[in-house]
């Protein structure tokens, strides 16, 4: 899939490229001004969505970046301007929605199928991925530490650590259904799984999706005073701080003034 946006990513960029070479291909480059790059990128985008019009500004300052870098040192970029930057900036990053520890713990106890509400409860207390989930075999159980072969971060392998109860149901409901050690011990598919969340979600009436209890698991932890390099190093196992930051919800200022309440009595 990576490979399919990066070659629909070069093919964009000739394009744009293609039509503003045939649009002021007689002109000398000093003398492009921002009022003509925003014309040109105004008929060039109409009718896209915004991240492709940021994605075709971007690539005309880059070309006129470049051509400043290896020939022309004085160059003044066209696309420098304040109101081009402001049309053409980046849409907005979606809100996850941050659900509340009542919430989530309402979702898990109404969640009646013994391993349907494992899935959730490794999500929601482990901070793992449904596909982590879905690929855990009993041989990757180590009391309350669950070894990740081949994780998505490169690595060998990483540890998720669970609360005791969560790993003594685990034990149990492995123990019960006498899962070979080498097997799966939720052998369902994604979709499934993406379904047993969903319906879930439907139970206390939200929208449930599988990586807000993933959230909701670094954001719980971070509100109830774990330190940020625990919550982003062990529970969300990110290689940096500014990836785990994104993770975790904004805080309200009613909460605000109950941690201040809280910290100076």
């Amino acid at each position: 899939m990576p490979s399919i946006h990066k070659k629909n990513t070069r093919r964009n960029h000739e394009l744009v490229i293609a039509r503003f070479l045939d649009q002021f291909r007689d002109r000398g480059i000093h003398t492009i001004t921002s009022d003509e790059i925003l014309s040109f990128l105004t008929k060039a985008t109409q009718g896209n969505k915004q991240t492709t019009k940021r994605n075709r500004y971007a690539c005309l300052k880059a070309l006129f970046n470049f051509i400043r870098n290896t020939s022309h040192p004085e160059l003044h970029n066209p696309c420098d301007s304040s109101i081009l930057k402001k049309l053409f900036k980046n849409p907005p990053k979606p809100r996850w929605p941050i659900f509340e520890k009542e919430t989530v713990d309402e979702i898990i106890f109404r969640t009646e199928n013994s391993r349907n509400r494992l899935i959730l409860e490794l999500m929601a207390r482990g901070g793992m991925r449904i596909g982590e989930v879905l690929k855990l075999k009993p041989f990757d159980v180590d009391g309350q530490r669950l070894i990740l072969e081949n994780p998505r971060s490169g690595r060998e392998a990483e540890t998720v650590f669970i609360p005791q109860k969560v790993a003594e149901r685990l034990r149990q409901y492995i123990r019960h259904k006498a899962i070979d050690p080498t097997s799966r011990i939720f052998p369902i598919t994604y979709a499934a799984g993406l379904a047993v969340v969903k319906k879930a979600g439907k139970l206390v009436g939200v929208n449930l999706r599988p990586h807000d209890l993933r959230r909701h698991a670094a954001t719980y932890a971070s509100r109830a005073g774990t330190p940020i390099e625990i919550v982003s190093k062990v529970i969300l196992r990110h290689a940096n701080l500014s990836t785990t930051q994104r993770y975790l919800g904004k805080v309200s200022d009613a909460e605000a003034l109950r941690w201040i309440d809280n910290l100076h009595g």
